[in-house]
């Protein structure tokens, strides 16, 4: 006899949990089915290198989780389920081949200093935008939590336009669809302080000259400066473990291994799963997939001709390389002692090099100096390793999902299997330029090519670790089509969630607080 849910699950996907816990919290009963050994999607950690090192496998900052509304509503329950963030009060810096660096600390006398050595306009600049930054957060995280439905966004608009006026609103529009070079070079004038913040873009697939990017440099600088960052208390999996508990202690099931083969459907509406085994899970209320849009397609079959193009036509951002080190010793920085106490160093030294470096991938070429994300979590919590070691969590961008050839003529190889370890060497030997001796401090490597994060996670397509690109043509209403940013479906019952679905990527937990709000009423 079927198992029978209110709702059931495909994925266990941080948006996937939350949703299920929130139904759960509302009286529903949930199954919860993942294909992969374990849940979380891309939050989860592991010792991949040597026992006792601790790594993130793909995302490490909880900032967005730890400030969002499914968190005010329920934290307190995910902390008695062992639910730990540690604060970081020195959330980023950029490193520079002349030997200079520029960081963004909680400290506003210690930003403005630093931001001073490139510019004193940039610096006093900076301090007005921290000034402004309460009056338009307001309205941008406004936007950035609201349904995309015509009342929700009417509404907003309605009071953006009481509270800013008809300039100011129209100011905040022209600054949403502005690109991240337009914005800083019409803001900043160091080149320097202008790259440390564009590095920003790139991990949302805006590529300095890709239009309605500049908000996310804005974004993360000022929130730095205001909040600093978030980390999970040994590893990010603390948000994967405490979701999971949470929804067990509820009495919902959470089972992994369980590979969905196909969703069933009765006359327009969903009805349940049937995985690879042949087992059949009725859902009484709702199937809620979280999955990729086109892998969606795959468990339905077709729907209607326009949903079903729409969703195989969603677009996907290139690809990541994940690098984790286990290492005997922090970075000997070039640029400074100071880079040791931040929790991420860009080194993505201009505007012009990301530039380069995006439509190199974007053209299935390995790029010749590609863009690294160097996290240094034990810094600010030393759980993450034996004592006196360090984990480096390395994101490699851009890398192209298909290989068509190598930007520098080096590598010959045009798949994963092979192409992995000379491009891990290629980012390897941009982080010894900038810290020489780092090769000598690691212990033991572990090197995930973007064809192994799609084959862990295969919403991750061609290693997309953000489930689709945010430019404008598949962002708020359009995301991950016009008529479905709420996460519905032509099918009723049927439902999508996670990264694919407004508001995307991150570790907010949005769309499926979003549709468990929808669902449950609230």
């Amino acid at each position: 006899m079927a198992d029978l849910y209110d709702a059931v699950f495909i994925g266990a996907g941080h948006n996937a949990l939350a949703c299920a816990l929130h139904l759960s919290a509302r009286g529903w009963s949930v199954g919860v089915f993942e294909q992969a050994a374990e849940p979380g999607g891309a939050v989860k950690s592991g010792s991949y290198t040597l026992p006792g090192f601790r790594h993130d496998w793909a995302a490490m900052n909880l900032s967005l989780f730890a400030g969002s509304a499914f968190m005010k509503t329920h934290g307190a329950e995910l902390s008695k389920h062992g639910l730990g963030f540690v604060p970081v009060n020195r959330p980023f810096a950029s490193a520079f081949p002349d030997g200079s660096w520029c960081g963004v600390s909680t400290d506003l006398a210690e930003t403005t200093a630093n931001i001073a050595r490139h510019s004193p306009e940039d610096a006093q600049i900076w301090g007005q935008l921290l000034a402004g930054f309460p009056a338009r957060a307001e309205a941008i995280f406004g936007l950035l939590g609201s349904p995309m439905r015509a009342r929700s966004l009417g509404s907003l608009l309605f009071k953006t336009l009481r509270k800013q006026g008809l300039a100011g609103t129209m100011d905040l529009g022209r600054f949403l669809l502005q690109s991240p070079r337009d914005w800083l070079g019409q803001t900043f004038r160091s080149p320097q302080v202008q790259a440390m913040l564009g590095a920003w873009g790139m991990h949302l697939d805006y590529a300095p000259d890709v239009a309605g990017g500049g908000l996310f440099p804005y974004l993360e600088g000022m929130a730095g400066q205001a909040f600093g960052m978030v980390i999970g208390q040994g590893g990010a999996d603390t948000v994967t473990r405490a979701l999971v508990a949470a929804i067990r202690a509820r009495g919902g099931v959470v089972e992994c291994n369980a590979k969905v083969a196909r969703i069933t459907r009765s006359a327009g509406t969903a009805t349940g799963i049937e995985l690879s085994d042949g087992r059949k899970i009725l859902a009484g209320r709702a199937v809620i997939a979280g999955t990729s849009p086109s892998a969606l397609v795959s468990l339905t079959g077709a729907i209607t001709p326009g949903f079903d193009r729409a969703m195989t036509d969603f677009t996907h951002a290139p690809g990541t390389t994940m690098i984790h080190l286990a290492m005997d010793r922090l970075p000997e920085w070039a640029a400074g002692e100071a880079l040791k106490t931040y929790a991420y160093v860009h080194l993505a030294p201009s505007l012009d090099q990301m530039a380069r470096t995006y439509q190199q991938a974007r053209a299935g070429l390995l790029p010749d100096e590609p863009i690294l994300v160097i996290g240094q979590p034990t810094v600010f919590d030393p759980s993450r390793a034996p004592a006196g070691k360090h984990v480096l969590w390395v994101q490699v961008r851009m890398a192209p999902g298909t290989i068509l050839g190598d930007a520098k003529g080096e590598i010959t190889a045009t798949n994963w299997a092979e192409a992995a370890e000379p491009f891990a060497e290629r980012a390897l030997d941009i982080l010894e330029r900038h810290a020489p001796g780092t090769r000598a401090g690691i212990l033991a490597r572990h090197v995930v090519s973007p064809a192994q994060l799609e084959a862990d996670n295969p919403n991750l397509v061609g290693g997309d670790q953000i489930c689709g690109s945010h430019h404008l043509s598949q962002h708020f209403m359009f995301r991950p089509a016009r008529g479905h940013a709420t996460g519905t479906t032509p099918v009723k019952g049927l439902y999508l969630t996670g990264a694919a679905v407004w508001p995307g990527a991150g570790t907010g937990a949005g769309s499926g607080f979003l549709l468990a709000r929808s669902l449950a009423g609230n």
